[in-house]
């Protein structure tokens, strides 16, 4: 049973989130229904790495091996000990480890029965990743177990995904490749070994003949560049500014070896008909054992490849291309639709989405090779119907896809393909289908918005039944029309200065100055209506707006404490929020320049405020604006910590001032002792011990601020101390205070 009420800080809804991304599957085993039921409603709404929560239910062992035979990409499983049998769900462990081999579902046993099976017997003798009594589960509990097992599963997976991708390279075909040249498969090798590693495509490659000439940076040449070293491409070693780089090639094509770094790695090859190759990758962070392992082989097939130069051009085709049926994937669906819309004029064009019906248990049945039979004979009936300039694609297991012109693509058409049995080799079989559909420029957004769209009317032709078909409507895009909406009156907001600020001050715990604010923007239509941040920032940061609304807030927040500053508030520290969008932006420092030099703002007064998930999303790019950010003088603080998953070492690297405790950390704050103030009194030491202010956001209570006081929190901002303000108020509400401040009681 899931005990207590923590509060939950849930996932903000991300616009552009791709509507073809799963849920993690998380299967409760439990012979009582409240416990499923319970379990269900505490974790509702809230995301895992950006991912919903999708739950699948089984009340005994035995139903249990019945859904995980049947069911695919199970995460986590939540599992009773005592069910049918007081052994029974410490069987289904073994059973699932030894008889189906489960080994990358992460299982998290609970009991109401602590003293029949001992933790410690338990974790010893059973493959389990966590044991728990029911009574422990508390609301925050369970999601903070379920997000650890989460995470495991998903590094288990990815590390299988990339054995298998390395061994989609070893047995690719080399047939295309001869047709590229040297240049195209060595940026080939740079996205793959990148994306194994998890960084972002950096990198560049050096290849020389591999004959008698003397090694030297003269005779190698740049056949590959990526990220800031993308303007070398075939330019000599020697034009690397980086002489590190340079020595590390040199030392690598010298010693016939990969070298590995702290923060800088370089790959050698092989060689092959007269050339070797070596790579450099900026790494950041020294490369673990298991992925050296998997990119030494890796490099030892280059060799292989490189006498074939077919590979790379096989590895983008599959990029494309769906491998079983050779037809477009989804991918390419999705390319190919963003292509159409940007044509001007010409025939409205229609994306179709079709879905085999009770294929899932047809492909149960009687087996996988059977199931692969039919989406043969299917995706053949389609290619040979339709021709260009339909696209035929496979978009995800048994849906397909046709785009094209209407009068190409009529419904008739296409459901008529499915009145005649298929052709299976030895036998025949009537298949039928629901269908879906949009036409694209109905659809807002790019084409995963309109495979979305048809994807709505998909599920709506199936809730009608079985082989109907449905078209998108209005009514069925209300959601997508109100982000349109939402963006068009902001974009009409923003022009005619209908956003303004609000300032909400900041104070010093120990002392109870005030010692700066925290610019906030709201908006105010035409009606009088304040319409909450929540509901347009994510809108403007999807847009892309938000890069201008940025540099609007940044001006008017450092106008506004320079004001401050000659009332005779000296040393007033203005905070301002800055967005990923606009940090990735090129002129984005030119504009924190231009903004402090037009208003005179003295730099130490000013922080940037950053949450720490933007910090983690490209950390090196981030850490190198941040640097360039403290050179002009101005600090840095991260926003809602502790909700990113940031390591110890990386915040290190971050170079930042201020640590921000996220308002969900201090609402759980309810007396001393207790396990809830537990994270907030740990960022608060992790803080102090890295010689960082760190600062409470959402302080409400007099017992809130007193204990963030005592846990040697610096300073504070909420509602106890004042809501936000606009600038007329923020004034005359200073200075009534000028003296005595906000004092705190002990």
């Amino acid at each position: 049973m899931i005990e207590g009420s923590d509060e939950i800080l849930f996932c903000e809804e991300t616009p552009d989130a791709p509507s073809s991304q799963r849920g993690w599957r998380v299967l409760i085993v439990d012979d009582e229904i409240d416990v499923h039921q319970t379990t269900v409603f505490a974790m509702r709404g809230l995301q895992v790495l950006g991912r919903p929560i999708e739950f699948l239910h089984a009340y005994s062992a035995a139903e249990a091996r019945t859904v995980l035979i049947a069911e695919k990409d199970i995460a986590v499983t939540l599992l009773d000990v005592v069910m049918e049998d007081v052994d029974a769900g410490l069987s289904l462990v073994r059973n699932i480890r030894e008889t189906l081999g489960l080994h990358e579902l992460r299982i998290v046993l609970r009991t109401g029965q602590p003293g029949y099976a001992p933790e410690m017997d338990i974790i010893r003798d059973y493959d389990i990743n966590d044991y728990k009594t029911k009574s422990e589960l508390t609301r925050i509990k369970l999601y903070t177990t379920l997000t650890a097992a989460i995470r495991s599963y998903n590094q288990l997976h990815t590390i299988a995904a990339s054995r298998r991708g390395l061994d989609l390279i070893v047995r690719g075909s080399a047939k295309l490749m001869a047709e590229r040249g040297i240049n195209e498969f060595a940026s080939g090798v740079i996205t793959q070994i990148t994306g194994l590693l998890g960084l972002p495509p950096e990198g560049l490659i050096i290849a020389r003949r591999n004959d008698s000439e003397p090694l030297s940076t003269d005779s190698l040449r740049i056949v590959a560049a990526a990220g800031r070293y993308a303007g070398l491409l075939n330019q000599p070693l020697t034009c690397v500014d980086d002489a590190e780089a340079r020595e590390l090639l040199m030392r690598c094509l010298s010693e016939e070896s990969s070298v590995f770094g702290a923060s800088r790695t370089a790959l050698l090859l092989g060689s092959s008909v007269g050339i070797v190759m070596a790579a450099y990758l900026d790494s950041a962070d020294p490369i673990g054992e298991t992925d050296r392992q998997l990119i030494e082989v890796f490099c030892s097939n280059i060799a292989v490849c490189l006498e074939n130069l077919d590979l790379f051009s096989q590895l983008s085709v599959s990029a494309y291309v769906d491998p079983l049926l050779k037809l477009p994937n989804r991918t390419r669906l999705v390319q190919e639709i963003d292509h159409r819309k940007r044509k001007i004029g010409g025939e409205e064009e229609i994306l179709i989405l079709l879905d085999l019906d009770h294929f899932s248990e047809t492909n149960e049945a009687l087996g996988h090779h059977y199931g692969d039979r039919i989406l043969r004979a299917v995706g053949a009936r389609l290619s040979e119907r339709f021709a260009s300039p339909v696209l035929v694609a496979r978009v995800h297991g048994d849906t397909f896809g046709l785009l094209g012109p209407l009068s190409r693509l009529k419904y008739h058409d296409v459901t008529e393909l499915f009145q005649e049995p298929f052709d299976l080799d030895d036998s025949e079989q009537m298949i039928s289908a629901t269908f879906g559909s949009v036409l694209i420029f109905e659809s807002a957004g790019d084409g995963s918005e309109t495979i979305k769209c048809a994807s709505i009317a998909l599920k709506r032709a199936k809730a009608n039944g079985r082989g109907s078909v449905a078209r998108y409507d209005r009514e069925m895009g209300i959601e997508v029309q109100e982000r349109v909406r939402l963006l068009r009156n902001l974009r009409s907001a923003f022009q005619h200065d209908r956003l303004f600020l609000c300032y909400q001050p900041q104070i010093e715990l120990a002392t109870g100055r005030i010692i700066g604010a925290e610019a906030l923007i709201r908006w105010k239509t035409e009606s009088g209506e304040l319409i909450p941040p929540d509901r347009f920032i994510a809108i403007a940061e999807y847009s892309g707006l938000i890069v201008d609304i940025g540099q609007w807030v940044l001006r008017n927040a450092c106008h506004r404490q320079t004001c401050l500053e000659k009332a005779g508030f000296t040393g007033f520290r203005m905070a301002v929020n800055v967005s990923i969008a606009q940090f990735r932006h090129p002129q984005f420092i030119d504009v924190l320049k231009q903004a402090l030099a037009d208003t005179e703002i003295n730099p130490a007064q000013l922080e940037l405020e950053i949450t720490e998930s933007m910090a983690m999303l490209e950390p090196d790019y981030v850490i190198g604006v941040i640097r360039t950010v403290k050179t002009l003088g101005v600090s840095v603080a991260v926003d809602d910590f502790g909700t990113g998953f940031s390591s110890l070492s990386y915040l290190q690297r971050l170079d930042v001032d201020r640590l921000k405790i996220d308002r969900g950390f201090v609402n759980a704050i309810r007396s001393p002792g207790q396990t809830t103030e537990c994270i907030a009194q740990t960022v608060i030491q992790l803080g102090r011990n890295l010689g960082l202010t760190v600062i409470a956001e959402g302080v409400e209570t007099e017992a809130q601020a007193r204990l963030l006081k005592q846990m040697g929190c610096h300073e504070a901002q909420g509602y106890l101390f004042a809501r936000p303000m606009d600038s007329a108020d923020l004034t005359p509400w200073l200075e009534a205070r000028r003296d005595t401040g906000c004092p705190v009681d002990d």
